[in-house]
């Protein structure tokens, strides 16, 4: 079976183009090709499908194996790839996601893609802003923003130092967020800039996470933390985030990268 690792900000994805290639029990592959050790390595597994409704469709998967609803690097790679590919011709297109179509529009550099600007869609709170919770017998404040998956926004003085191996697995399971949230500490360095870790459910620490620097943004904006327009400093690299107030739609531009393409059988993982 051919596969092309992708990555957008240092989150790492195998993507295996369906339009070519069949694959049977997803949930299970995603969990051999993500291992670091005897797999290929990645946060989970991205399949690029035909669909009946947009220019492709986006099936993810955790490195644990269970489905997500949308991830905002991983369709950022999924644009590269359909347009670098030729699967579309055309430099705005849409991706379908179970979080529903996501309009792309592609920077071309020299007859490839190099940024990706999506329209992460309007975002929804799903609870008081802020929010108060206790998780390990320490008290915290959240602002739950879902964009199509959920997710909540914690802020502290620094990120550095945190233990997200450690805390991050009482955040995810949270009785809380009965199917589990992902979670993202937030330290404010000004107006328009955020740094931000990510603890992703099913994957654990990420490098970057596109769905959750838009909610951080958003949360942020809603907050009085930040203007509009924000760029999110993560440990994969930099996105920018604006929410357009008037439309309420939340617009996510990135880089998105081919680290190498190959071919494996699922039998030897």
């Amino acid at each position: 079976m051919k596969f092309t690792k992708m990555q957008g900000t240092g989150n790492d994805y195998v993507y295996i183009n369906c339009f070519e290639e069949t694959v049977e029990r997803p949930e299970e592959l995603a969990a051999l090709v993500s291992d670091r050790h005897f797999g290929i390595g990645s946060d989970g597994l991205i399949l690029i499908c035909p669909s009946g409704q947009a220019d492709c469709r986006m099936k993810m998967f955790n490195a644990d194996g269970s489905e997500s609803e949308m991830c905002g690097n991983g369709i950022r790679c999924v644009g590269k790839y359909v347009y670098d590919h030729h699967i579309v011709e055309k430099d705005e297109f849409d991706v379908e996601t179970k979080a529903g179509i996501k309009h792309l529009k592609v920077t071309d550099e020299g007859g490839k893609a190099s940024l990706i600007t999506v329209d992460m869609g309007i975002p929804e709170v799903t609870g008081e802003v802020p929010e108060p919770i206790t998780i390990d017998g320490r008290s915290y404040e959240f602002i739950g923003i879902s964009m199509g998956n959920p997710h909540a926004i914690y802020y502290m003085d620094e990120i550095d130092g945190l233990d997200l191996e450690a805390m991050g697995p009482a955040f995810e399971t949270h009785e809380r967020f009965p199917e589990r949230t992902n979670s993202e500490f937030i330290q404010v360095i000004d107006r328009s800039h955020l740094r931000m870790r990510v603890w992703e459910r099913g994957s654990g620490e990420t490098w970057a996470c596109g769905t959750g620097a838009t909610a951080s943004a958003v949360a942020s904006v809603l907050s009085g933390r930040t203007e509009n327009t924000v760029e999110v400093e993560l440990k994969g690299g930099i996105l920018s985030i604006t929410w357009d107030r008037e439309s309420g739609h939340v617009y996510m531009t990135g880089p998105a990268v081919e680290v190498f393409q190959g071919e494996f059988d699922p039998e030897n993982l």
